[in-house]
């Protein structure tokens, strides 16, 4: 696979990161489709196997998400700003702490942004655990799959180069 189709799938991966937070946008089905694209490329058994695992992953993912309740973002105040800055969050702390960083990442992000916001502790905290009530918990759950997903893909590329 040559580096500008590695370039390619990289970015498709990080279209399908920022599209697990955007509403509407086919995230999870982003990165799959990468890994996809990726282990056609490539052909080795750790590809079919990292793409068998992806599938596996982002299925039950998306059994999970359908189980928990309906996004309801109108009347919490969920702006764009916020969902970036959780994001980032996310993939920050995914970073520093493998896998469960990304949990207090989210979180973090969410509460930055009501505190800077809102001004004092008291109604950040109360504004991040309705947007975690309403929205959060469902693109966390889809978020953190699809880093679990990028992150294996990153040590299936490094290890197989």
């Amino acid at each position: 696979m040559g580096a500008w189709q590695l370039l390619m799938v990289v970015g498709v991966m990080l279209l399908g990161l920022g599209g697990v937070i955007l509403p509407g946008v086919p995230g999870s089905w982003l990165v799959w489709a990468a890994v996809l694209w990726w282990s056609l490329q490539v052909q080795t058994g750790l590809a079919w196997f990292l793409l068998v695992g992806a599938t596996a992953v982002l299925l039950l993912v998306q059994a999970v998400v359908w189980l928990l309740p309906a996004r309801r973002l109108r009347g919490v105040g969920v702006t764009r700003r916020m969902a970036a800055y959780a994001g980032l969050g996310a993939v920050v702390g995914f970073c520093l702490v493998p896998v469960v960083g990304a949990v207090p990442g989210f979180v973090g992000g969410i509460y930055g942004t009501e505190r800077m916001r809102l001004g004092g502790h008291g109604p950040a905290q109360a504004s991040t655990r309705a947007v975690m009530r309403a929205a959060g918990t469902s693109v966390l759950v889809e978020l953190m799959g699809c880093l679990l997903v990028v992150g294996a893909w990153v040590g299936a590329a490094v290890a197989g180069s």
